[in-house]
């Protein structure tokens, strides 16, 4: 998924109480009791503003695997504790942060980050301080094109999430005209893209490709356009927020067309935002519904359990990531002598996994991070209620 830059809706003094917060949340492992080394686990993602949504399930994914795992460590002689950091949406927060993190010898990985947009600088100062990260929404090619050694993601990159949405678009929708808008992020553009390029190598019609701003919240320039130009499809690269804003002011229009986008409106807020507007509007997503195996059903119930809160669509790929980071930790742990594992050793450990199964995922990185077994799920509301139903899924 990828950036919303400029929200900035807390006070620098927010951060230090969420820190408190979510180390509190984590149980004793943030209490100074019990005996062991303590090895701390970070996560990264917007825990306030537009994308706090998203930003919050994969911390509590997270923190759930952690608290599933803590009675392994603990026979090894360590001690888990989370340490949650709030990256805003914003890249030169998410670098601060990770700044932070990297500073911290006993932080051993990370889990983060939504953005994409966030997540590459960022990585990029988790690469100098060799502290893995394991993402579990960043969809940017640019994320692991890079070739960073400690950055691995496990869900679909934009070029397998786009051009699978314009194959759905045309042979199953009949679009063969299609008005294209996005975010201006390194995510709403790189999905956007990538559906485009696929869509008009397929023989569609691009009849606009316009740009909107993320915060914005009167799109009725952009869709004066696509009245004017009568297409048969809309597609939207960007996050839920000005999705569902879009959406709604659309239909207020008298635009019925169905609307497309991609996992950046994969979020019950979307529904909360759009209201019945959300009826035919079909997205892509790199997640899949937790209900349809059984794995991720006991998952999503002891998450409400837990939290007192439904899953969002990254909730388990939180959960996933943690635990793929914390397979690799094992598995350094038991090369270091009773030490703490150099970061450089977990960080092999973890791009050495080929076969983990997860809650929703199987996980095997590829040589640049990649997860070779991911996939993108076809959803379609068909009423105000979230999730969407799936419509479809798609193998690389």
């Amino acid at each position: 998924m990828g950036i919303k830059k400029g929200l900035k809706v807390i006070a620098a003094s927010a951060l230090s109480l969420g820190l408190l917060a979510g180390c509190n949340a984590g149980g004793s492992s943030g209490s100074g009791e019990g005996s062991g080394k303590v090895i701390k686990i970070a996560t990264q993602t917007p825990l306030s503003g537009g994308s706090a949504t998203l930003g919050e399930s994969i911390k509590l994914g997270a923190q759930l695997a952690l608290e599933d795992n803590k009675k392994k460590f603990e026979d090894l002689g360590y001690k888990l504790q989370l340490v949650p950091y709030d990256d805003q949406a914003d890249p030169k927060k998410g670098v601060a942060n990770a700044q932070l993190i990297g500073s911290d010898k006993s932080i051993l990985g990370v889990v983060g980050h939504l953005n994409s947009g966030v997540s590459i600088p960022s990585s990029e100062v988790y690469e100098k301080y060799k502290v893995p990260m394991v993402s579990p929404a960043n969809t940017a090619t640019e994320v692991t094109d890079r070739g960073l050694k400690t950055v691995n993601r496990i869900v679909a990159r934009d070029d397998f999430q786009g051009p699978a949405g314009a194959d759905f678009a045309m042979k199953k929708l009949g679009a063969k005209k299609i008005f294209v808008i996005q975010d201006k992020t390194a995510y709403g553009t790189g999905l956007a893209d990538a559906f485009k390029k696929a869509a008009e190598d397929a023989g569609a019609e691009i009849l606009g490709y316009e740009g909107i701003t993320v915060g914005e919240k009167d799109f009725n320039g952009v869709l004066t356009q696509v009245l004017a130009k009568k297409p048969d499809l809309v597609f939207f690269g960007g996050l839920y927020t000005e999705g569902g804003q879009l959406i709604r002011q659309a239909r207020d229009k008298g635009i019925s067309i169905p609307f497309m986008g991609g996992d950046g409106l994969d979020s019950s807020t979307l529904v909360e935002i759009a209201g019945d507007a959300v009826n035919n509007v079909y997205y892509t997503s790199v997640a899949a519904d937790s209900s349809k195996t059984s794995e991720g059903q006991a998952f999503a119930s002891k998450y409400k359990e837990k939290f007192n809160k439904n899953v969002e669509s990254y909730s388990a790929y939180g959960y996933d990531s943690m635990s793929v980071l914390l397979a690799g930790l094992e598995a350094a742990i038991k090369g270091s002598d009773g030490e703490l594992p150099a970061r450089e050793n977990v960080a092999e450990e973890v791009r050495k996994i080929q076969d983990f199964k997860g809650v929703v995922t199987q996980v095997g990185f590829d040589d640049i991070g990649d997860n070779k077994f991911a996939k993108v799920y076809i959803y379609k509301f068909s009423e105000p209620k979230y999730p969407g139903v799936q419509e479809g899924e798609i193998s690389k």
